[in-house]
């Protein structure tokens, strides 16, 4: 998107939030994490642009109206949806911009991260933010089952780019036995990690799926036994390596047993926010909502419509 399109699509967000959903320029601010000014001059852009007449004249509108009815559907506490017609590249984008409003906040802050595609692209987009207060912990493994760091990893990326100090998990998602977890959940380093997560403010979670194309096999962490014991028991999505049904319960026992990651923070203290789009993660994504393992949603408008 070039940055006039940019500047339109925030101009629109704007006139949306003013003229459509009644909010003050302060209310604006806040929920765009813009100064007041910033709200009043994007306002007024988006009435010089002729974007505001009896609606919004704009396909973002679209956007934030759908975001608005899956926060009631869901109780989200928030939302971000971006255009259907690129996907991945408006997922990717509403990530980044969402990540970046946390990290240039001043007061210091967890900012916890899963792991995926979607995450990666995102953190790509990232500038560079200066944030030396802010603290960012590793969900889940970093290693790859041959020992390498992980290709989907995105602690690391975010390292090049922010100044907050990282804490990585040393481990593969999934290990290969039940003692082997148990030894490693032992080990002092590991356990400051974990417990570092469950004091996020804001964790970023990829939603992986479980069938044929499961990216926890496509990657070597799962064998396609463990896979279809998985969905013989229920699993619909993971989310760090946890298998989870269609009612969002964790499945017991399995893959489970092994899975290394830090548990999945708890919506009561901590914004959980999954990043995921397109058909295949519909089943993924209305299982994490319905067991409440996230409270916060990024996708696209064909994703978030089939959600409702």
């Amino acid at each position: 998107m070039s940055n006039q399109g940019r500047k339109l699509e925030q101009a629109a967000r704007a006139a949306w939030l003013a003229h459509v959903a009644g909010k003050t320029q302060d209310e604006i601010a806040g929920l765009m994490g813009i100064s007041r000014q910033t709200a009043q001059r994007l306002v007024a852009q988006a009435m010089a642009e002729g974007l505001v007449k009896i609606r919004i004249d704009h396909p973002f509108a679209h956007c934030l109206e759908l975001a608005a009815d899956l926060r009631a559907r869901w109780g989200l506490q928030f939302c971000e949806i971006a255009p259907a017609d690129a996907p991945e590249a408006g997922v990717a984008h509403h990530t980044a911009a969402t990540m970046e409003r946390w990290l240039r906040r001043e007061p210091a802050l967890t900012l916890a991260l899963g792991t995926g595609r979607t995450l990666r692209s995102a953190v790509g987009q990232l500038p560079h933010i200066d944030c030396p207060q802010h603290r960012i912990v590793s969900l889940t493994g970093n290693i790859a089952t041959d020992g390498s760091t992980a290709y989907y990893n995105v602690l690391f990326s975010m390292s090049d780019l922010v100044t907050a100090r990282s804490y990585p998990l040393p481990l593969t998602v999934i290990v290969p036995t039940v003692e082997e977890r148990r030894a490693m959940m032992r080990q002092p380093g590991i356990q400051r990690v974990i417990e570092m997560s469950a004091q996020a403010e804001v964790a970023f979670v990829g939603i992986g799926t479980m069938n044929e194309r499961a990216a926890l096999m496509e990657d070597g962490f799962l064998t396609r036994p463990d896979l279809d014991a998985m969905i013989a028991s229920g699993a619909v999505g993971e989310i760090t390596g946890w298998a989870y049904d269609a009612q969002g319960r964790l499945i017991h026992g399995l893959s489970n047993d092994r899975v290394a990651s830090a548990p999945i923070p708890p919506r009561e203290t901590t914004l959980v926010i999954g990043a995921a789009y397109g058909a295949e993660k519909v089943p993924a994504l209305r299982g994490a909502l319905e067991g409440g393992l996230i409270g916060g949603l990024i996708t696209d408008a064909a994703t978030g419509a089939a959600l409702l």
